[in-house]
């Protein structure tokens, strides 16, 4: 029989889900409460959480397509990193968690409903943000557009010059 703090677990892990496309699986073993509180805080910085969970707990609260896809990777201490939107920011933050105070394995991560091993999410951390991506796109696309503008008015530009100098000739052959 569940307790009642075991069922406001999984309302709770639930409620995180729903709002959570993204999720990094990281085993916490061997982290002190201070470093974990640090981690939490550079996190928070983006939007995103940082819980330590029961993996029973979690396999009960998530659909079944995420935990049978995370099932392997749910054994042992287990805190899971839920993010919002942009997976990037929560990557970068671990991986800099992982060089600047102490190493902290990443399971495996789910991002936007597929499964990414701890490589890939180490090469996650290492592209830009993705609103960075967004701009440097617009500014890809942008380019042959602000090219054909200046060459068509280019033709206007050539054509105004060729007038008034027609115009100053005449007005100096009119004084002379």
């Amino acid at each position: 029989m569940p307790t009642a703090k075991k069922e406001a677990a999984v309302i709770e892990i639930r409620d995180l889900l729903a709002v959570s496309p993204n999720l990094f699986l990281t085993d916490y073993a061997g982290l002190t409460v201070e470093e974990i509180t640090k981690l939490r805080g550079t996190l928070r910085k983006d939007g995103s959480s940082y819980a330590v969970v029961k993996n029973t707990l979690f396999k009960i609260a998530a659909s079944d397509e995420i935990s049978k896809q995370l099932e392997e990777f749910l054994h042992g201490p287990t805190a899971i990193v839920f993010s919002g939107v942009d997976p990037v920011g929560p990557a970068k933050a671990l991986k800099q968690f992982n060089t600047q105070v102490k190493p902290l394995r990443v399971k495996a991560a789910f991002i936007d409903g597929k499964l990414a091993s701890a490589e890939q999410v180490d090469v996650l951390a290492s592209l830009p943000p993705k609103q960075e991506l967004l701009a440097k796109l617009v500014g890809s696309l942008a380019s042959p557009m602000r090219g054909l503008v200046t060459v068509l008015s280019g033709n206007q530009s050539g054509l105004v010059r060729v007038l008034n100098a027609i115009r100053e000739q005449k007005s100096a052959d009119a004084s002379a």
